[in-house]
């Protein structure tokens, strides 16, 4: 099994796929906004509930409609690979992985492949903001040459 070394998250470092969103005191409005593109369709908010999912993968899902947003709803850290936007099929040599804080969101560019969440507790729950038919309409899989696993 191929393993993908695990970055930890920085807006410079995820920049190629999309945004960070962080804090913000009070609800403050300017830096630290992440722009979203919801206009092409009814935005759906919802929690995933999401069971044993492991830190191996040999999936990778891309949306090209959507701007998709993903956060952990506990105070646990989360892994997400991703792939860059603009090419076919995902090879081991485009991956990167992130360690996710419990204080910080994605937001994932137009077209940018990912695989994840990914945790190794039995149970987690996350936010995902998407639209309705993102998984349905919006929905492109590639299967990668080798499985892959987190280098945790």
């Amino acid at each position: 099994m191929n393993r993908v070394a695990v970055a930890e998250l920085t807006s410079e470092a995820f920049a190629p796929f999309g945004e960070v969103g962080a804090p913000l005191a009070g609800g403050e409005h300017g830096a630290g906004d992440v722009a979203l593109d919801l206009a092409r369709g009814m935005p759906r908010l919802y929690i995933m509930r999401l069971v044993q999912r492991g830190i191996a993968f040999d999936l990778m899902a891309r949306h090209d409609r959507v701007t998709q947003c993903l956060g952990a709803i506990d105070a646990a850290p989360w892994l997400i690979a991703v792939a860059p936007a603009g090419i076919a099929q995902p090879e081991l040599g485009d991956i990167r992985a992130f360690r996710i804080p419990s204080d910080r969101f994605i937001k994932l560019a137009h077209g940018t492949w990912h695989a994840g969440p990914y945790f190794t507790e039995p149970v987690r729950d996350f936010y995902n903001l998407e639209l309705t038919d993102t998984n349905t309409a919006d929905y492109t899989v590639a299967q990668l040459s080798a499985p892959m696993e987190f280098g945790v």
